[in-house]
């Protein structure tokens, strides 16, 4: 089931000529060892939600009703979940449809060698949903955005693509494609992850960097797809498709309006354990920088049938047994008995037991921290049960005999483990 804010939805008619393609097959080796099981929009994010949810929250409330998530590595996780949280969104009926395509090798017996590659194997489903219009989307990004003004933008524009593009400091910007623009917001250079980013005309500090969101007329991008796929490239957008659309003249870049409504546009790549444990952090914080509890924009997911979350032993002065959770996400059947929960993520059904204690870390479904347990700025995967009296996160060193350990200090236990130390 899906859970629904209250809120008035989008009724632009003319979204029904868009057919959103979302690539989620992505590895993202860099969140090893979440992904060790699973793609990186199959990771959690946020307690409840998952890294694609928010791609997808950003469709329906944009009132894109036809999607197609396209899967590739390790997809079974991803697979359960668009099945059970987002399938029956839709009514075939009034011509709307949700599918998850699997790579079918039906152009080539090759698995996808990249973003163009990925939607060009898929042609074949393309030409006979015979879209207007086609956006391209990753599976794997955290943002809030109305597609449906960018699609706006690029009618007004009669253009044949539209790039979506954010600001971004200029000593980040060679990890993006950088975009030159000029007056009226038509690409007039693009390079792929330069070296030396080119900055923008009025701020030197600061670069237009794509997001990877991309809008095409139907037609003329199969027609670019075809040819790429006949040449030695690497079939990606960036390197290779977006270089030849350059030159038609007819490319736009869309600054990106963000519906999160704070002073700083977000969006997110955690694309590292390091930055993805800070974007959940942040959601603890008093005022995150990215708002859950938007009515007006709610994100979805598939709603788990648990109890209500319970606090249990009040006894703080009689031995310091209290369960408490404060500056945290508790979610549904998380039982906090008699432990410390502190700036930390709890998805649903995890436990805590007495005299544990939690902080800064983020513990993903059925994990249960035995009593007298110290955990700090760690990561735990789903399903994994620590000992009593186990300390994790005060020793670096030692921690790394046992678990991966970021660069930044975070301490991940994966799926399947029970620790012995």
């Amino acid at each position: 089931m899906l859970y629904f804010g209250m809120q008035s939805f989008k009724r632009d008619s003319d979204m029904k000529d868009v057919l959103a393609l979302i690539l989620a097959g992505g590895k993202g080796e860099r969140l090893h060892p979440l992904t060790i099981h699973r793609a990186k929009p199959a990771v959690p994010f946020g307690g409840k939600y998952r890294i694609i949810d928010f791609t997808l929250s950003n469709c329906i409330n944009s009132n894109i009703r036809k999607i197609a998530v396209i899967t590739q590595y390790k997809s079974l996780s991803l697979d359960r979940h668009l099945a059970l949280g987002w399938a029956n969104l839709f009514n075939p009926e009034l011509n709307e449809f949700f599918v998850s395509i699997p790579p079918q090798q039906r152009v080539s017996e090759q698995w996808y060698s990249g973003t163009a590659d990925a939607v060009y194997q898929n042609i074949y489903f393309i030409e006979k949903e015979a879209p207007p219009y086609l956006l391209v989307l990753s599976g794997d990004h955290i943002y809030k955005m109305d597609y449906s003004e960018m699609f706006s933008f690029h009618r007004e524009k009669n253009a044949l693509g539209t790039v979506a593009a954010i600001e971004t400091d200029k000593k980040e910007a060679s990890s993006f494609g950088i975009m030159e623009v000029d007056n009226d917001w038509r690409i007039t250079g693009f390079e792929e992850k330069p070296k030396e980013p080119k900055s923008m005309p009025h701020n030197t500090e600061q670069c237009m960097a794509s997001m990877g969101i991309y809008l095409f007329n139907t037609e003329a991008i199969i027609e670019e797809l075809k040819k790429d796929a006949a040449q030695s490239t690497a079939h990606d957008f960036g390197k290779d498709i977006i270089p030849v659309l350059l030159k038609t003249g007819r490319l736009f870049a869309y600054n990106f309006k963000d519906e999160n409504k704070k002073a700083a546009k977000y969006w997110r790549d955690v694309g590292t354990i390091d930055s993805y444990w800070e974007a959940n952090m942040d959601l603890c914080s008093v005022d995150p920088l990215l708002n859950l509890y938007d009515r007006n924009w709610p994100i979805r997911t598939r709603k788990v049938q648990s109890p209500p979350a319970k606090f249990v032993f009040a006894q703080e002065f009689e031995g310091g047994r209290l369960g408490i959770s404060p500056d945290s996400i508790v979610c549904d059947g998380c039982i906090v008995s008699g432990g410390r929960v502190q700036n930390s993520i709890l998805s649903p059904n995890v436990r805590i037991n007495s005299w544990a204690q939690v902080e800064e870390s983020i513990l993903m479904e059925r994990v249960e921290i035995g009593r007298r347990s110290k955990i700090r700025r760690a990561i735990i995967d789903k399903d994994v049960y620590v000992p009593s009296d186990t300390v994790i996160g005060y020793d670096v060193d030692d921690d790394r005999k046992w678990f991966h350990v970021s660069p930044g200090g975070i301490v991940v236990i994966p799926k399947f483990v029970k620790t012995s130390m």
